[in-house]
């Protein structure tokens, strides 16, 4: 090439590895944004707080795409640590990011090798079931998300580039773990409990948050478009102002801040985690916990805090669900300590059976009714939707072969428009649920009815919400 060539290609390729500059993506973490699709439609209801035996209130933020060497020396990150217990041996997985979302809530990740759209069907019970069995509040916050309940990826545009033409898609459905679930999203008052950032501000600034939050930011603030140094500007920006605002952060609030995945593969799947709030006790800010602990443990940990159930799934495998080290001194929780062979191989992904794996493709398998995980130690299970007869693996198929489509691929397309969320949890509101679950049934409809959960050796119980868009059954 000549000279004058490379010499008129330097600008292009400038260009292309131009590392995105942090912009605020509004005044503030607690004020409404115009950055944001939509503003907010008001507040969730204020429910009364079920007392938890280490904590009241979990919040989990997560970020994406990160070796812990890159995170622990971040000077951020580091501020952070100093504040909290930093958890050195927790690890995600699997690769890619989804399945690390969905085993976050639902206790397996079910095969998935990739990042495509999953809906995952109502034999597929999540954290919502456990927490709603107790009345316990939740919500998801979404940054950027347009609207509450939504379903797809989301297109806007370019708030970090003015002069930009082109949309940039901030929100993307992957990274919302709740949305993958047909038993949240198919029920419009949970689906309307996933809501946005300008959601998140009205329901702080109105004292409503609720006891278990989940959080995902933007594909720029989470680090997935970006780096290290944005996300610590991210943090500085809107986490750790709320740490000192007790509607967010009291002496019974407990804060994960954790990562999806590592960057690297080719590496145990060990990322930077810590425990942060007013609930870790004054002596153990600062220190390190050694612990093996994965995305099963968020699970197993707030199973263990407020005595739920368990989805009897890997969130009652001892071996990769322990609870929180500082938490079992609380609680008399006694965690399993595997022996260095017994700790799987986390960074693997692609080569596992599942219902989300086209080319080994199992049903979903039942629950473990028999396994006694770190709460009550029952199992919550969808009884409409479960066949406990579906226990051992099936022979893989593979669906790619034969040019099937997955059918956890087919969108139900729920939409919900005129709708507000209700305190949908009470008692009276989940006998209703029930009863209707059960006229449905009797009435021969195709619909998998998804309000009739029970709890194995516990007796009947189940959730809120009655299922407006009737969806013929995947599995």
């Amino acid at each position: 090439m000549h000279a004058a060539a490379l010499l008129a290609l330097l600008p292009a390729l400038a260009g292309a590895v131009t590392v995105q500059k942090f912009v605020a993506p509004g005044p503030g973490p607690l004020q409404q944004s115009p950055t944001y699709a939509g503003y907010t439609n008001g507040s969730l209801p204020i429910q009364k707080v079920v007392p938890g035996k280490a904590y009241d209130r979990f919040i989990t933020i997560w970020l994406e795409n990160t070796d812990f060497a890159t995170a622990v020396a971040d000077p951020t990150f580091q501020k952070l640590a100093s504040e909290g217990i930093l958890l050195t041996n927790y690890n995600g997985v699997t690769h890619p990011s989804e399945p690390n979302y969905i085993a976050s809530i639902a206790g397996d990740f079910f095969g998935m090798p990739d990042d495509d759209n999953y809906y995952f069907p109502y034999n597929v019970s999540t954290a919502v079931d456990l927490l709603e069995s107790k009345n316990i509040s939740w919500a998801s916050y979404q940054e950027n998300s347009p609207t509450d309940g939504f379903a797809g990826d989301y297109p806007q545009k370019n708030y970090l580039n003015s002069s930009a033409t082109a949309p940039y898609t901030y929100y993307k459905r992957k990274h919302n773990p709740h949305i993958l679930a047909n038993s949240v999203a198919g029920i419009p008052d949970r689906a309307l409990r996933v809501r946005n950032f300008n959601d998140f501000a009205a329901d702080v600034n109105a004292t409503a948050l609720p006891q278990h939050v989940f959080v995902t930011p933007n594909l720029v603030n989470d680090g997935h478009d970006t780096d290290i140094t944005f996300m610590s500007s991210w943090l500085q920006y809107w986490l750790i102002p709320l740490l000192a605002d007790p509607r967010f952060n009291d002496n019974r609030t407990l804060i994960q801040l954790t990562f999806d995945e590592t960057e690297s593969y080719t590496i145990q799947n060990t990322v930077w985690t810590v425990l942060l709030g007013g609930a870790v006790p004054a002596n153990l800010k600062g220190t390190n916990d050694s612990t093996f602990y994965t995305h099963y443990s968020t699970l197993s940990s707030i199973e263990n805090n407020w005595d739920l159930p368990s989805l009897g799934r890997q969130d009652a495998n001892k071996t990769v669900a322990a609870v929180w080290q500082f938490q079992t001194n609380i609680t008399g929780y006694q965690n399993y300590v595997p022996a260095a062979a017994e700790i799987p191989q986390l960074n693997l992904t692609g080569i596992f059976p599942g219902v989300a794996n086209d080319e080994a493709w199992i049903p979903v398998p039942a629950p473990d009714v028999n396994a006694f995980g770190a709460g009550n130690g029952s199992v919550f299970y969808n009884a409409s939707a479960t066949d406990l007869t579906q226990t051992a693996p099936a022979a893989p198929v593979n669906l790619t072969a034969s040019k099937t489509i997955n059918p956890i691929k087919v969108n139900p397309n729920f939409t919900y428009t005129n709708h507000s969320v209700v305190n949908a949890s009470s008692p009276a509101a989940v006998a209703a649920s029930s009863s209707a679950a059960a006229a449905a049934k009797s009435s021969g409809t195709t619909a998998k009815p998804s309000s009739a959960g029970r709890v194995a050796v516990a007796g009947a119980a189940g959730f809120a919400g009655v299922l407006v868009v009737a969806v013929a059954a995947l599995l």
